[in-house]
Formats: C-alpha cells, structure tokens, sequence
C-alpha cells in the first residue's frame, strides 16, 4: 500500500517513547502474512535484497518499512517485528510490535478477498499482546507502555482498490459516498477501540495519490499509463473524510492526541518531480517490467527488476521503495518529534 508513515534515519536522542505498536496493512506488515495461509505474501527475493542482511522477511518491500525507521528514529529497535513471527518473543515486543497484515482494510470484506488478518482481529491480537506484556513486565511498567507507546496506523488503500472498485459486492451495496461513510464508521469504531485499550498517543495516516500507483496507471483506459485522476480525487475526499474524524476525536477523548499523516501532497510531488529528491523514475517500478508485477508475480528470476531501487519511487506496482519511505517518512517526522517524544 502507498499509505506512507512518518519516518527518518535521524536518531532523536533522549527518546522518551517506550515502544512502537503498530497496525494496518503491506505499507506497514513486517512479515505477519508469511504466518497464515495467504497469497498475500513477500518472503522471497528480490523482496528484502536491501534489507539487512539482503533477506526477504514479509515486507513489501526491497528494503526497510517506514515503521521501522520510526521505531529506529526514537531510540529503538531498527525493526519493528511481527507478532506472530514464533522468532520473537515478549521481550522482543515490549519496545516494539507489528499487528499489520498485507492486503487487509477497514471492510472485513476487504481481508476476506486475500484471507488475510482483519482489523478486528489485529485489535484481539493486540488484547493478547497486552496480557503477555504485564505478565512479562508487571502491571505498572506494562501499563506505562501502553500509554506512553507511539500508535501507528497505515490502512485504507485496499478498501478501494482491491474491493470496491474490483468486487461487485459493495458497489452493489453503496455509493462510493456511502462507501467512504461506512470506512469512516469503522475507523472510528477501531481508534476508540484502541483509546479504551490505553492507547494516547497515534500517527494515523491517510491514503496516497493512488491513481499514480504503476498498477492503476496502466489499467487506466482514460489516458494510459497516467495517473488516474478518478482514483487521486476519491484519495482528496476520503483524506478530507479522515482530517474531521482526527479532530473530532481529539476533541472528544481526554489525553488522546492524534496526528494526521496525510502523505497525498508528498507523493504526489515526488511522483510528479522525482528528480528534487534524487529519484529517477515514478511512472513505473523495479520489480519486472515495473506495470504490474507484485507479490509471486515479482519473483527472483524475473530479467527485468532494476539493479538499483533507490531511483525508483516504486519497489513494484503496488509499493514504494526504502528511499521513498524515508522521504515521506522525514517529512512526517518535524511534526511527530514535537507532539511525541
């Protein structure tokens, strides 16, 4: 998913932040997926070869997600690890921790598309984790990460693209008006869901340009191989959609300080001059002919994928590069300094 949060390499000394809990979808799953029975996966090269180590773990990604360079930023691990990677254990999540799943959304009809993990089912996990954290750590301290923890949220992306707009059962059922209503009710279900459970402190991000991801470029019949103006527009009214439930719930819940990470004007400027920030190429990606290739279709043996990633905007079609995560993530990240550390 392009939905980008808030990173950057710079260290921010002194952090005050215990953790990273994260939740969402590919733009931010650290290898759940590879631990349930999904299509939904990128354990295998060329995914990972900038990671390190040069290994594929889930991500989808060449190299490092921005919720690794978050959690990296503020004094913590390098990496943000998946919760049901059997690898890691309660002390390894105690700094750090990953609910996401690839391929899911808000609609529990999104999942269901790739069998993947449901948001509901992300906040059960989260339940879990908690338990485990104060039997490991003691009612006190686990409370005091719980609550000091910094919250990110990455979702959205597939609700669109991978259902409604591809599936006939919602469109049948409601107006894309109707639709983004409905996706607002769930996402504010699930943040107040999240505020009964301790959480305080969130990064909540919207969606990206996606008409200008690869994939949608090239099945855009209006005027191919451009960005999608349909799908960039429905990406300003539903990030419109998301900035009032933000403030309404800043407003409304005691102590809850929610930040809106809009990546839509970033990316799109990258998209659209990649050159002011070192890149190279934005219509298309690295992996393979760079239109259309994600997941098992971006394999190993594939002649095409490009030698070098950092000039590409795009990892494959449907996710950016490590270098456009970092970006976007800097961008973010002289807000988020200011209202978390």
């Amino acid at each position: 998913m392009l939905c980008i949060i808030l990173t950057t390499l710079v260290s921010i000394a002194g952090a005050k932040l215990p953790a990273i809990i994260v939740f969402g979808d590919s733009s931010v799953d650290s290898g759940n997926n590879n631990f349930i029975q999904t299509m939904a996966r990128a354990n295998f090269e060329p995914y990972g070869r900038d990671f390190p180590g040069g290994r594929p773990t889930g991500r989808f990604c060449n190299g490092r997600l921005s919720s690794d360079f978050t959690s990296e930023a503020f004094g913590l691990k390098k990496t943000v690890p998946a919760y049901l990677d059997p690898s890691y254990n309660t002390s390894d999540f105690a700094t750090g921790v990953c609910f996401a799943s690839a391929g899911t959304g808000y609609d529990n009809s999104t999942a269901d598309v790739l069998g993947v993990i449901p948001l509901w089912k992300q906040v059960e996990y989260y339940k879990e984790y908690q338990k485990k954290l104060t039997a490991y750590l003691g009612h006190r301290k686990a409370a005091n990460v719980i609550r000091e923890s910094l919250y990110l949220v990455s979702i959205g992306t597939n609700d669109f693209l991978e259902n409604y707009y591809t599936l006939t059962d919602r469109r049948s059922q409601y107006s894309i008006g109707q639709y983004q209503d409905f996706l607002i009710g769930i996402a504010e279900v699930f943040l107040k869901d999240l505020y009964k459970l301790g959480a305080r402190k969130m990064s909540f991000t919207g969606i990206s340009p996606m008409g200008c991801l690869p994939l949608e470029r090239v099945t855009n019949l209006d005027d191919p191989f451009s960005c999608s103006r349909s799908y960039n527009d429905l990406a300003i009214d539903f990030n419109g959609r998301l900035r009032k439930l933000v403030s309404k719930l800043n407003k409304e819940l005691v102590g809850l300080r929610i930040y809106f990470a809009n990546p839509y004007d970033i990316i799109w400027d990258i998209v659209t001059k990649p050159s002011v920030y070192g890149l190279e190429v934005s219509s298309s990606a690295c992996c393979g002919t760079g239109l259309f290739e994600m997941g098992f279709l971006c394999g190993q043996d594939n002649p095409l994928t490009c030698s070098d990633a950092n000039k590409y905007v795009f990892w494959d079609a449907f996710h950016p590069t490590e270098k456009t995560n970092q970006i976007v993530s800097a961008y973010f990240f002289k807000h988020l300094k200011n209202l978390f550390h």
